[in-house]
């Protein structure tokens, strides 16, 4: 016993001798944003526990508390995630999170958006996320089904005990460095942008609200409600979380495009696809409910893709916060981190589904229809959108298991994944078509073959954008499943865009402008990847070289001096047919701290296409390599997500008005 007082004294000592200081400087604010860290958890797991009880023993006033808890955990969550920012932005280097990613010399901009730039802060912005749709959940639930809505508070609340037990005690941003260095190691230049700021918490913010629609229908399956009964309000939450997943995907592809420097915008690098297969996951769950809501169908898919597509983003938060997989976007190399979020998807998935096979009524009577009507449409577009997400998965995770078992290394790249995904969008756009030519459950065969009719027209125009491409350029050949791709994208605008606009509804609105968004991504994704022009060369001042139509020609070069990196710049003046077209200013960064060489592309964006220049290596006397591209039609990617992305808004808020009426 007196050993053990000993030690406590020893302890205490210890503690009191580094806080001290700390105390007269008035920098306790990380230890208030731990302590906040805290009572967010012991907030979750009184929100997990105490309406539980209330549930099985039919006590009102505790079942209540799920609402208050709820809000409590908001509140701590956020002034965690506030402190740490604001660590950040006073340069607080006291702290090993911010010392490891931020300077003194990065804009103040940037230093907030570091505070999810790695791991520890990006884990807690994920849990942060978690919060804010459990507080909005509770929010908007106050006047529904109290017992059922308290049910699925508590299970979002043992999500968020189950996040916040990890961040405590592996992934902690609050630890403290003594002595403090006197400068931070600066954040990845690679992280240094706009996208930095935007496209993580829009990922996260859709990644997680899955996590809704997955304690709803955990509720429903321990209540034994059917999937029709919660599919109405589900489907905006869904919409939403689909949202803006769809908006963080479109900005990483527009990051990868400007940033990485290869002049594509979709790699298959793993983290790519772990962000993915939740959103082909959502796709089809939104399809799926529609059905369920208006036919009282598809009730077993509703809830299947409800419970994976959460799951499948916990698997996204692994294969971007673990380092198991070997990725450009990922920051993390701590596998024993990893191996405990692993558990928590396996944990997930295993419980879920095991629920779903214990709770699903098995005897319940099978419905009939046409294979050829707007259900069987939506039915193979499900089965396809399940074919690519298992496709997705095990060319992601084939390697990891190849490498696990010592068989060696493997790597499965974009001919395994276009070989696959090409075939896939060609029955994705038939099916898109299929639910505007046909009825729920018969086709009027007139209104059929007379929007078939529409793929003549289609075939011409999309012929003639590619001998449009093929003029421009006399390197390029001619390629026939491009072809058929683009005829299809055109014939599926289209059959969307023939309807009877007088009679448009908001929510039918919004299916127009997503299927719309398909269609102009679709014709934006084929041209630019079959049809641009690419060419590496070496150029010194005054010397020019011709893309295409396009004359590039090196006018001039400097160095310049950034906040916290020195550049050298190239000025370029494009003609196009001998008329002046554009000027283009590539550069190459060199970062003092991080010394790390980062190349900032020049680009000219067009509505028919972008001109792209990419700086390389220093030959000397101002003479370097570049790599000059001319991308068509690439714009029409980032405007079909956006239209996509307009679509489920434009659905949401329908569904918002009628629940209001």
């Amino acid at each position: 016993m007196r050993l053990i007082l000993r030690m406590f004294s020893c302890l205490k000592l210890t503690l009191f001798c580094q806080i001290q200081p700390l105390i007269l400087k008035n920098t306790m604010l990380p230890e208030f944003g731990f302590l906040s860290l805290l009572f967010a958890t012991t907030a979750a797991l009184l929100l997990a526990i105490v309406p539980q009880i209330g549930i099985w023993r039919n006590k009102p006033s505790l079942t209540n508390t799920a609402w208050g808890l709820s809000y409590c955990f908001g509140i701590f969550t956020s002034v965690s995630i506030g402190i740490l920012a604001y660590s950040f932005a006073t340069d607080d280097f006291t702290l090993e999170y911010v010392a490891a990613h931020s300077n003194s010399q990065l804009p103040t901009f940037f230093k907030v958006a570091a505070t999810w730039g790695g791991h520890e802060g990006s884990i807690l912005f994920w849990l942060f996320t978690l919060s804010l749709w459990l507080v909005a959940f509770a929010f908007f639930s106050r006047k529904n089904d109290r017992t059922f809505s308290a049910q699925t508070l508590s299970l979002l609340g043992l999500i968020c005990l189950g996040f916040a037990i990890f961040i405590l005690f592996y992934s902690n941003p609050f630890g403290r460095a003594f002595p403090a260095p006197s400068e931070g190691r600066d954040l990845n230049p690679m992280l240094q942008d706009i996208g930095l700021i935007f496209h993580p918490p829009l990922l996260y913010v859709g990644y997680v609200g899955f996590a809704v629609n997955f304690a709803m229908s955990i509720s429903a399956l321990i209540f034994n409600r059917s999937a029709q009964a919660i599919a109405r309000a589900m489907r905006a939450w869904v919409l939403v979380s689909w949202l803006f997943l769809t908006l963080g995907i479109v900005l990483g592809a527009w990051w990868a495009y400007y940033e990485l420097g290869w002049g594509g915008w979709w790699f298959w690098d793993p983290v790519e696809n772990a962000s993915l297969m939740p959103w082909l996951l959502g796709l089809a769950l939104l399809h799926s409910l529609m059905v369920t809501e208006k036919q009282g169908m598809f009730s077993y898919w509703t809830t299947l893709f409800s419970l994976l597509a959460f799951a499948f983003s916990v698997l996204g938060t692994f294969i971007v916060r673990s380092g198991a997989l070997t990725s450009v976007h990922a920051f993390a190399l701590d596998s024993s981190r990893g191996y405990v979020l692993l558990l928590i998807f396996f944990l997930l998935t295993v419980g879920s589904l095991s629920l779903f096979a214990l709770r699903t009524n098995t005897n319940e009577s099978a419905v009939k229809f046409p294979l050829i009507c707007k259900t069987g449409a939506i039915l193979g577009l499900n089965i396809v959108l399940t074919v690519a997400t298992v496709s997705t998965f095990l060319g992601t995770f084939y390697p990891m298991l190849f490498q696990a078992m010592n068989w060696g290394s493997i790597s499965v790249g974009a001919p395994y994944f276009n070989s696959i995904f090409l075939p896939l969008l060609t029955l994705v756009l038939f099916a898109m078509a299929g639910t505007l030519c046909l009825g729920w459950f018969k086709a009027d065969k007139k209104h059929f073959f007379k929007r078939l009719l529409l793929l003549i027209p289609a075939a011409v125009i999309a012929y003639g954008m590619i001998w449009n491409a093929l003029q421009n350029d006399s390197a390029l050949r001619f390629h026939f499943f491009a072809y058929v791709l683009l005829t299809l994208a055109i014939w599926v605008l289209f059959v969307t865009l023939w309807q009877n606009w007088a009679k448009v509804k908001l929510s039918y609105f919004g299916m127009i402008l997503a299927h719309c968004g398909v269609a102009i991504a679709t014709m934006g994704a084929v041209m630019s990847s079959y049809f641009g022009s690419e060419l590496g060369v070496r150029l010194a001042p005054q010397q020019s070289q011709q893309l295409g139509q396009f004359e590039f020609h090196y006018d001039r070069f400097s160095n310049e001096i950034g906040p916290n990196f020195t550049a050298e710049v190239a000025f370029f003046n494009v003609s196009k047919q001998g008329k002046p077209y554009a000027e283009i200013v590539p550069e190459r960064r060199y970062y003092d701290v991080r010394t790390m060489t980062m190349s900032e592309v020049g680009l000219d964006a067009g509505f028919w296409g972008d001109l792209y220049i990419v700086m390389g290596d220093n030959l000397g006397k101002g003479e370097f390599t570049f790599r000059l591209h001319y991308k068509p039609l690439i714009r029409w990617l980032w405007l079909g997500g956006i239209l996509m992305a307009l679509g489920a808004l434009c659905s949401a808020i329908n569904l918002k008005r009628k629940r209001d009426e």
